[in-house]
């Protein structure tokens, strides 16, 4: 009678282990395959939180999306972000974003950059006509 007690004993110990294991992977998978959107957010908010301030103009706003350019040691860089995720920290009028702006970017990358984050702005629009 106690060998068989002993053996469903380790068959038991080996499920949970097994099942530990598994729920591990899983665990583990679905931490790393994240959402595109939720991996912009982390760069734009790594960029903000590492990066250095620039001066940039922005030339163009087409729908959720700024294109912006700048230089970086003598180089110039066109780029864009896209602001869909970000619209309520952008202004409804969207064509008065034309012209001068802060961004922030990486220094061992100043191809990496942001015009705005979720917790920072370098947009500057200008104040209406109205008077």
């Amino acid at each position: 009678m106690p060998q068989i007690l002993e053996g469903s004993t380790s068959v038991v110990v080996l499920v949970v282990v097994a099942a530990a294991l598994v729920a591990a992977g899983l665990f583990i998978l679905f931490r790393i395959r994240r959402k595109p959107k939720d991996k912009e957010m982390r760069r734009r908010l790594s960029v903000n939180l590492h990066g250095r301030l620039g001066d940039a103009t922005i030339t163009e706003v087409q729908d959720d999306t700024i294109f912006y350019s700048y230089s970086v040691g003598g180089v110039t860089y066109t780029a864009s972000q896209d602001i869909a995720q970000l619209r309520a920290r952008v202004p409804n009028e969207l064509e008065k974003l034309i012209g001068p702006a802060s961004l922030k970017y990486t220094p061992r990358n100043p191809a990496n950059s942001i015009i705005v984050c979720e917790e920072w702005s370098g947009l500057r629009a200008k104040p209406s006509a109205e008077a």
